[in-house]
């Protein structure tokens, strides 16, 4: 009963998602109101502001913290504003800057973010893991692994979630700003070498996060839970075997940073502890680190830029051994098409199974996957 309340609750989760936004506002429009703006709330006379798609960047040399938070969230208040950029430049420079960080996701040098803020708000203050296997997204890959311990060497592997802020605000008179809400995904392996693609393994996680961004640095932290559940077909193929199903659940806590770097470098670490284990004798800990690159350089034609991301944990369970999850690729990003990005990854993985029932189990693969993000 336990498991199918928190099946059905994932579910719900991952319907609640967005399913649409409005077209962004014409951007020489959002300019000339977000200039009257400032002008008649903060008697800021700032007559030349560049927007690309929905994203303001304000040129902040010389404004006092005071000032910045003021503008910020008057900016952010306007319809059709994606967010506010600080560029701690000159105009010139500000502008240079948007040229080549036209995503709002993608900072350059002396850049800091500003989201809108209240109630369902559009975006994340804390971006999400390219490379981690079970951050919650949408995703169809296929993977080869080097050995049979998974059963079968091609696995087609999907997930399903998102991550979906409740509320966000500033915090008090500066331009750091704090969210809250949820995070639920559902993951699942295929063998492809069975002769009706049988179902092997489905992991569900659902949780209550908050996070913090303050310029470049970002804080996620979240309370969560995960089980494990083995397909049926997979389950009438293994009745005769020495295969030991496990019934693995547990609730845990963990906490993430980051730090973003110039021209789209990202560092990030953490760390996190289980309680509520089944099996008991589960060990607790865990630690997380990785780099990321996204270029702040892409091909507007094809709203297209490279990116490329490492994530490693380590666990108690396994002696502190590494997980090595490297991907890199592609990412297709319109924000004037829903604010989506596709992401054409190729994948290496080299370590335990992230795949809950096989925790046990070291794996090796490469694959090629399709990620889509919110």
């Amino acid at each position: 009963m336990r498991h199918y309340s928190l099946t059905s609750l994932a579910g719900i989760l991952l319907l609640s998602a967005p399913m649409a936004q409005a077209t962004p506002a014409d951007d020489a429009y959002i300019a000339g109101y977000a200039a009257a703006a400032l002008k008649h709330s903060i008697k800021l006379d700032m007559p030349a502001l560049t927007v690309k798609d929905g994203v303001i960047t304000l040129p902040a040399a010389g404004m006092s913290g005071a000032e910045r938070a003021q503008a910020c969230k008057v900016l952010a208040e306007i319809p059709g504003v994606n967010a506010v950029k600080i560029a701690e430049t000159t105009e010139v420079h500000a502008k240079e800057a948007a040229s080549l960080a036209a995503d709002p996701t993608t900072l350059t040098t002396a850049e800091s973010l500003v989201l809108p803020t209240g109630l369902l708000p559009t975006g994340h203050l804390f971006k999400g893991l390219l490379a981690d296997p079970r951050w919650a997204h949408f995703s169809a890959t296929y993977r080869n692994y080097q050995s049979n311990n998974f059963d079968g060497r091609d696995i087609a592997s999907v997930s399903f979630g998102e991550t979906i802020p409740f509320y966000r605000a500033n915090i008090g008179n500066s331009t750091a700003q704090w969210e809250a809400g949820l995070q639920a995904g559902v993951f699942s392996d295929f063998n492809l070498d069975a002769s009706s693609a049988d179902l092997v393994n489905t992991d569900f996680i659902a949780s209550i996060y908050s996070s913090v961004r303050a310029g470049q640095f970002s804080a996620f932290g979240r309370v969560y839970h995960q089980s494990s559940h083995l397909g049926d077909e997979f389950l009438l193929r293994k009745v005769n075997t020495t295969f030991e199903r496990v019934n693995l659940s547990y609730e845990g806590v963990d906490l993430k940073l980051s730090y973003e770097l110039p021209y789209g470098v990202r560092i990030y670490g953490g760390g996190g502890g289980l309680f509520d284990r089944e099996p008991s004798a589960l060990k607790k800990w865990s630690a997380q680190y990785g780099i990321e690159f996204r270029s702040p350089w892409r091909l507007d034609f094809a709203s297209m830029r490279p990116i490329i991301a490492a994530d490693i944990k380590n666990y108690d369970q396994n002696n502190w051994s590494a997980d090595i999850s490297a991907r890199a690729g592609v990412e297709f990003d319109n924000s004037k098409v829903l604010g989506r990005k596709l992401q054409i990854l190729v994948e290496y993985f080299n370590g335990y199974s992230p795949s809950g029932q096989f925790y046990k189990d070291k794996v090796e693969y490469v694959g090629l996957g399709a990620h889509y993000h919110f």
